[in-house]
């Protein structure tokens, strides 16, 4: 769609004594600091060569199923952002310890029963209790009745939607959207189908925070100003 000064060698010569009781206080010591790498290296063929192999296999997959998953983009659905091919790399403590999804971000979800049996990647335009209305008397639009710019980010020559809707986003779930409107299935397509195209917040895989690759389009993506003016739904329906 994915971180010491050396100690000097003493001279032994000058020193015998003095050496001897350092080796035997220190080195049972420094021993017990290895210990359990020691005792690993042990147990497999090729001692530290292949604990060393296999720490490095392991890390960047428990980086990739616990922090950072990379995703290939599919599709053209989120254009011109996110070009068929494009490798990003989805922040999957985004939303943990209690942080929910924002309007404007950018999400990876399981669209499993809701829209599809695949991962999906949308912007999130409305969430719980948020109003969401197409579209104002200058096609854009409204959030708590608050129109919403996206022309910074919407595929060029594209309408904010072509389909017409007014729905009130149920609690724990995002109201989404491709910015490629007229090649993107999102929530509009699913107003009648099961979850009437929200996607529950548990469903969230992860923010996509970067583009990774290619090289040439490396980019963050953060999320656009307009959603930072959208008032709380608290502030539309008491």
């Amino acid at each position: 769609m994915d971180t010491e000064a050396q100690p000097t060698e003493r001279d032994r010569s000058s020193r015998p004594v003095r050496s001897e009781e350092n080796s035997d206080t220190e080195g049972p010591e420094g021993r017990s600091r290895f210990s359990l790498v020691a005792r690993a290296a042990e147990w497999l063929p090729g001692g530290r060569v292949t604990l060393t192999v296999l720490v490095c296999l392991l890390l960047p997959l428990l980086c990739s199923r616990f922090v950072i998953q990379p995703f290939e983009i599919p599709s053209r659905s989120m254009e011109r952002g996110l070009r068929i091919g494009d490798r990003v790399l989805v922040n999957k403590f985004a939303y943990r310890f209690g942080a929910e999804p924002q309007r404007g971000d950018v999400v990876v979800f399981d669209g499993t029963g809701y829209f599809g049996h695949a991962d999906y990647i949308k912007r999130v335009v409305g969430v719980g209790a948020d109003h969401v209305v197409c579209c104002d008397k200058e096609g854009r639009i409204e959030v708590n009745g608050r129109s919403v710019d996206e022309s910074t980010f919407l595929y060029p020559g594209d309408s904010p939607s072509t389909v017409s809707f007014d729905v009130v986003v149920p609690a724990g779930t995002l109201f989404v959207l491709g910015d490629h409107r007229s090649d993107s299935s999102d929530s509009r397509d699913h107003l009648g189908s099961p979850g009437g195209g929200m996607i529950p917040v548990g469903r969230v895989i992860g923010r996509a925070d970067w583009i990774a690759w290619p090289s040439a389009h490396w980019t963050r993506l953060d999320r656009p100003d307009v959603y930072a003016r959208v008032p709380a739904a608290d502030g539309v329906h008491g």
